[in-house]
Formats: structure tokens, sequence, C-alpha cells
């Protein structure tokens, strides 16, 4: 456990003295998005264009986290074990690319649909069993969705293959 904080730390510190746009926490052993790496990253909070949190364990992502990144521009968080995004999400005005990828998700994030800004989405290897392939076609930015290796029925596939606005790995 402190390894693994430690490496945070280092990350983290880095980051800041560094000024970079990136923040990447994948395989951290991370359960949750830390409170502290907050505090520590207000300062240039507005700079950070890009988040991993890949291959960690978290269950869920704290509503602070898009609050405080507001600028955030893509968010990877495959290969954790998350089921829902908070309600905030659907505030995210500069989000492009996000990467749900081998999460929990039984149950399409409908957040997602809110953010006009999004083109890439990434669910591939959930449990999604329904798309809300009308609200994806509303989505103004949106160019590819991958939900792979989800049990979709075979009219959500027809429907989102048939969606002629984005393309559609299924």
């Amino acid at each position: 456990m402190a390894e693994a904080v430690a490496k945070v730390a280092r990350i983290v510190n880095a980051t800041v003295e560094e000024g970079k746009d990136t923040l990447d926490l994948s395989n951290c052993k991370l359960i949750s998005f830390p409170d502290g790496v907050f505090k520590i990253l207000r300062s240039v909070s507005d700079n950070i264009r890009i988040i991993t949190l890949a291959d960690n364990e978290m269950k869920s992502i704290s509503g602070k986290l898009f609050s405080t990144f507001t600028q955030l521009r893509e968010l990877d968080l495959r290969g954790n074990v998350l089921t829902k995004l908070p309600d905030i999400m659907g505030e995210m005005e500069h989000l492009t690319c996000i990467n749900l990828a081998n999460n929990r998700f039984s149950i399409f994030p409908d957040k997602l649909t809110e953010i006009t800004t999004l083109e890439k989405i990434n669910l591939e290897g959930n449990s999604i069993t329904e798309i809300p392939v009308e609200k994806l076609t509303d989505m103004p930015a949106l160019k590819w969705l991958n939900v792979k290796s989800n049990p979709l029925d075979s009219n959500t596939q027809s429907a989102l293959q048939s969606a002629h606005n984005f393309e559609t790995e299924c």
C-alpha cells in the first residue's frame, strides 16, 4: 500500500512541477481517486486535459473529479470495476473521448449522451444489454462507439449498425 501511495505522490508532484496537461495514474492499485490529489493539483487543475486511471480497482468515480478538472478532454477509466458514473459527468463541456472498456457496466451510462462534445465512447467488455440508440444519434459530435463484447440483442446491434452519423463496433 505504501508503495502505491508513494507512486501516486511521485506522479502527481511531477505533473505539478513540470506543468503537464496529462495525469496518468494507471496501475496504481487505486480503489478511488485520492482526495489529497485534488488539493495538490488545485493550482494546475485547469491545465489538465487528459486523465488516465486505467487498470486500477476503482468501484466509483467521485463527482469532485469532474467539478475539479473542468477542462478535461480525455478520460481513460478502462480496466476498473465501475458500474455507474456520477450525474455531474453530463456537465463536462470539453470531454471528447472516454474509455470505459472492461468495467462492470450493465446499463449504458446515460449521462454520456448529455455531453455534446463527446466524439469517442469505448464500452467494450462490459455487461450492457441495451443501448439508447436514439439518444446517441442525437449527439452532435459522436463519431465512434465501441460496444464489442457486450451481451447486446440482435435488434440493438441492427439499430446501431444502421445509425449512420457515427461508426459502431459491436
